[in-house]
């Protein structure tokens, strides 16, 4: 007996505006994160044979909306790089009430995060994927997730309260 064949207006219409969601927290504008939404769903209508457990439609979708990204980011070669010595240990504990957050302020911190950073933390915090569900997309083990969720999670703590200038952000050399 085969699987139930999910339809594709069902997978758009259930899924998209989480898709949206993390297009635009990992390329920081709407026209790119519809431009990689599109093409998330057109690679993935494309290749909907493939999807063998359609309530695994979700980490599928996500997955080829991150690989699409990956190859743009490559293409284009602009890396926002953030050393592993500017990100600090990890983050103390929290005050009883978080501060308010600006949205602008977060997302330019997001930018400035490198995409090994930023993409476990969209999913864990936004998205609401499991550290085995970051694990498995990313293909690393848990243990790497959580270390980059926690200093991901320091860095913007940081950047966040001190409201320093997003121009002073350190970078990262590049290899050579």
């Amino acid at each position: 007996m085969t699987a139930p064949q999910l339809g594709v207006r069902d997978l758009i219409d259930a899924h998209y505006e989480a898709l949206y969601r993390y297009a635009y927290r990992l390329a920081g504008n709407s026209s790119d994160a519809e431009d990689l939404t599109q093409d998330a769903f057109g690679k993935a209508i494309a290749r909907l044979g493939q999807l063998r457990n359609p309530e695994r439609a979700k980490p599928w979708l996500f997955r080829i909306l991150r690989n699409g990204y990956l190859h743009r980011i490559r293409d284009e070669r602009r890396k926002k790089l953030v050393p592993l010595e500017s990100i600090g240990d990890l983050a103390s504990a929290t005050p009883d009430a978080p501060p308010e957050i600006d949205a602008a302020a977060l997302q330019a911190a997001l930018d400035e995060l490198d995409e090994t950073f930023r993409t476990p933390l969209i999913l864990f915090y936004f998205e609401d994927f499991s550290y085995r569900d970051i694990a498995e997309q990313m293909d690393l083990p848990i243990g790497t997730v959580m270390s980059r969720l926690a200093r991901a999670k320091g860095y913007l703590k940081g950047r966040l309260s001190s409201g320093s200038d997003p121009d002073t952000a350190p970078k990262a050399a590049s290899p050579g």
